[in-house]
């Protein structure tokens, strides 16, 4: 008896990195996928190109910087092993495990087998994009419709459970009619600005969601190293990252001599809100941060973009079930439109990769639609949920340092023996993984997502590492900041006499 034909109709609305990663996956599987996108089509021509000149108005991180973890690099190296190729072509970088040991590991260093999966990948977001596009569009029974503006759902009940049996479509510019797209499946990539989420509160149908606000703002501004000067030699004690207490900054390395830096602060210091909005005063920020003067001291790089920003910063989780199980059958949402952790932790496409994969196995594995949305869920919530938790963690302890250098002499910035000894374990923490492999690779595997966050540290050995660290140093020895740079009243003097230039 023939085989029967698994293979279904998928419409994935969205086709930013999580919509291209879960279609190319679907596709590889036999299904006829079509990506609707709202924005203009890609535009022809190298990276520089596709950055500067395509109007990606529905990704509202297009332009700022990426990290593209261990765990996103391999889950493309393992389903699409003829895709990392392209990556190599135009210029994106592959960082090794090897490379990014601190210099007092280097000497003693024996490789590991898993160090060979411990690597990042060093590239613009739109290169990510344009390589994945570009690879989809190859595919036969992938189609990416651009500047699709998808007006609604179309329901319909069955068996007294509704589902989703397609959208109603229209082009975005022009005076053409919306028309019906009928599909099996329906899923939702179009990240934070979703639509789905107010059609689902028109039919009553009442997603689950927790929200917290990270209480910041991050601005980026893009450079160029000029021709005469090249990438600086990382530098264990002048941090290209690092975090001052009142502000974090970070450099991130492109391909090319391009890279791009961005300053984070509350929402709550007005005046460092306002000062990383200017151009001149970005600038004039970096200069006084010890860990960017080797990137853009001594006038070696020019801006290539305005210092431009992001708000609205929230560890989202949304749950589509009910107690009668999934509120719309044949419906999935994944990446951003599902979870959402704070994007200055660089998380967020590799969870989006994770979140695919999750929904390209489960579709692979049950047919039947209330199974399929049933493991769905519970491999979700799984795999996502300790990294949103993380990342909600770091968010909540950044929040109360910022607090207490805003705030120093409220009741609340009291240092018990529990908030003392958190402080010490953390700094003896840090201090072990420049000392130890065994806690350095745990570490950067937890960074990396490839494990969940923090499991490294239920290992016996590396917990004896980290005390007998805590013992040799004690808890009084503790360094004020984790990186070196100017206290936040200097930093705003410093800013102060930075002059103006008359808007244009």
């Amino acid at each position: 008896m023939p085989e029967q034909d698994r293979s279904k109709n998928i419409a994935i609305v969205g086709a930013g990195i999580c919509g291209l990663c879960c279609g190319l996956a679907l596709a590889q599987q036999g299904h006829q996928v079509t990506l609707f996108e709202r924005d203009d089509p890609m535009p022809e021509g190298d990276p520089d190109e596709v950055f500067f000149e395509w109007a990606r108005r529905g990704a509202s991180q297009f332009r700022h910087p990426h990290a593209f973890l261990a765990v996103m690099s391999n889950l493309l190296i393992d389903q699409f092993p003829d895709l990392i190729e392209e990556f190599w072509r135009v210029g994106a970088r592959k960082v090794s495990f090897e490379e990014m040991l601190p210099p007092s590991l280097q000497d003693n260093y024996t490789p590991s087998a898993e160090d060979a999966r411990l690597w990042l990948m060093m590239c613009r977001r739109a290169t990510m994009e344009m390589v994945l596009r570009r690879y989809a569009l190859k595919q036969a029974n992938l189609t990416i419709q651009s500047g699709i503006r998808v007006n609604a759902m179309i329901t319909d009940t069955v068996d007294q459970q509704l589902q989703i049996n397609g959208l109603m479509i229209q082009p975005r510019q022009g005076q053409q009619l919306p028309s019906a797209f009928y599909s099996d499946i329906v899923i939702d990539a179009a990240g934070r600005g979703s639509p789905f989420k107010s059609w689902f509160r028109a039919l009553n149908l009442d997603i689950k969601t927790e929200s917290h606000d990270a209480e910041i703002v991050y601005y980026t501004r893009h450079y160029k190293l000029k021709p005469s000067f090249q990438e600086p030699q990382r530098d264990p004690n002048v941090r290209s990252a690092g975090d001052l207490g009142y502000l974090k900054y970070g450099v991130f390395p492109g391909s090319n001599g391009h890279f791009a830096v961005i300053l984070c602060v509350p929402c709550d210091d007005l005046i460092l809100r306002e000062a990383v909005k200017s151009d001149d005063t970005f600038d004039a920020i970096c200069l006084n941060i010890p860990g960017l003067v080797p990137w853009l001291g001594d006038n070696k790089a020019e801006a290539t973009t305005a210092s431009f920003g992001m708000g609205n910063i929230k560890a989202v989780w949304n749950e589509f079930t009910g107690p009668q199980g999934p509120l719309l059958l044949n419906y999935f949402a994944v990446g951003d439109a599902a979870v959402r952790t704070n994007p200055l932790y660089g998380r967020g496409c590799s969870t989006g990769a994770i979140h695919s994969k999750v929904l390209s196995d489960v579709l692979l594995k049950y047919d039947d639609p209330k199974t399929a949305a049933y493991h769905f869920e519970k491999a979700t919530r799984e795999q996502l949920r300790p990294i949103w938790q993380a990342s909600l963690d770091e968010d909540r302890a950044g929040i109360k340092r910022a607090d207490a250098i805003l705030n120093p002499d409220h009741p609340s910035q009291r240092q018990t023996l529990k908030k003392r000894f958190s402080k010490a374990f953390g700094d003896a923490l840090t201090r072990a993984s420049q000392q130890h492999i065994r806690v350095f690779r745990g570490a950067f595997r937890t960074f990396n997502l490839m494990e969940s966050p923090g499991r490294f540290l239920k290992d016996r050995r590396t917990q004896i590492l980290i005390f007998w660290t805590l013992l040799r140093h004690g808890w009084k020895k503790a360094p004020p900041r984790v990186v070196d740079g100017p206290i936040r009243q200097d930093m705003i003097d410093k800013i102060e006499t930075v002059p103006q230039r008359a808007a244009a």
